[in-house]
């Protein structure tokens, strides 16, 4: 964590290719509370040498961004990272301006500076995503994008202002929006993220805002174009953030909150179809209200790695080594 910032929530990991200096850079935001106006987005780089993450420095601060924008930010949210095909970071981020996330719209921050070095690492405003009339507001990112074969992405999002319901946007090897595209007809899911079972079949896997409720599955044939849901999985989601990673075609990991009701028990599950869980690995399990939540995945190094919110005071992180067998 940055010196005296008590509260981190909400990583995200961004792997590099093999001949850079970084492993894969990771961004959360940080503050003295989730909401509070002096929130920032934090990152750090696991560097390839030393094999240690640095230490982390802010990146993106409101004031900045309202000054580039032209009109003020209440608060900052959510990141999500993504690497375009000339090497530039492209980070997407949740803000506010009047009332609370449901009101959020998301930023659109392209990599400012020149070359690979972390410490110099900075951003400038693209633009707000042009996703609603309503001055673009009530839409949240929170989990990873898919890549594409032609060097775009899914990059998936959702709307939180009265119903929720999950969409996937479009982005080409640049990182110029394209389009969006509605996952799910339900309208009590949220924070949706991609899986690539086949190079044609893809599933979003939800949060699900219900009492009792569980995670909920929705899946595309035609890579992105149509969605259509699926009944639920067996696995509980006591309304909280998951995060899923296809590996190869028929290897599939899914880090989720397990239990019926709170967030104390996180773990990593893997599936051959995307319907079918098994648990592979407990992650955190805590006691009383202690929260291990908010998960997020990257295949880097050949390894796995997961990171996710520890009670809300720090980023944990955690690495696996898959056996050929299971690949």
């Amino acid at each position: 964590m940055p010196i005296n910032t008590p509260v981190a929530h909400a990583s995200s990991l961004l792997p590099m290719p093999a001949t850079h200096p970084s492993v894969l850079l990771a961004f959360w935001f940080a503050g003295s509370r989730e909401s509070a106006s002096d929130v920032q987005i934090a990152a750090s780089h696991f560097d390839r040498a030393t094999q240690q993450w640095s230490a982390p420095r802010f990146v993106v601060n409101r004031h900045a961004m309202a000054k580039q924008l032209g009109f003020g930010l209440r608060r900052l949210g959510n990141p999500v990272a993504w690497r375009d095909n000339q090497g530039r970071i492209h980070l997407f981020v949740v803000a506010t301006g009047l009332g609370g996330w449901a009101a959020s719209r998301i930023l659109h921050l392209r990599q400012s500076n020149q070359g690979e070095d972390f410490a110099a690492l900075s951003f400038a405003v693209d633009r707000v995503l042009p996703l609603s009339w309503l001055w673009n507001t009530s839409f949240l990112v929170r989990t990873a994008p898919l890549p594409l074969k032609d060097g775009g992405m899914m990059l998936p999002v959702y709307f939180e202002l009265g119903i929720k319901y999950p969409v996937a946007l479009r982005f080409d090897a640049g990182g110029e929006f394209l389009g969006m595209v509605r996952i799910s007809s339900r309208s009590h899911l949220l924070q949706p993220t991609l899986v690539e079972a086949t190079e044609s079949r893809w599933l979003a896997l939800m949060r699900d805002q219900r009492p009792e409720g569980k995670v909920a599955v929705a899946q595309t044939l035609d890579g992105g174009l149509n969605w259509s849901d699926l009944p639920d999985l067996a696995l509980n989601n006591p309304n909280s953030s998951v995060a899923g990673l296809g590996l190869t075609p028929g290897l599939m990991f899914l880090a989720h909150n397990s239990l019926p009701l709170g967030r104390t028990a996180l773990d990593l599950s893997t599936s051959s179809d995307g319907q079918n869980w098994a648990l592979m690995q407990a992650l955190a399990l805590g006691t009383g209200n202690d929260e291990y939540s908010y998960p997020a995945m990257a295949w880097a190094d050949n390894s796995l790695w997961v990171s996710y919110t520890d009670r809300r005071q720090a980023i944990a992180w955690q690495r696996f080594s898959i056996s050929p067998s299971n690949r």
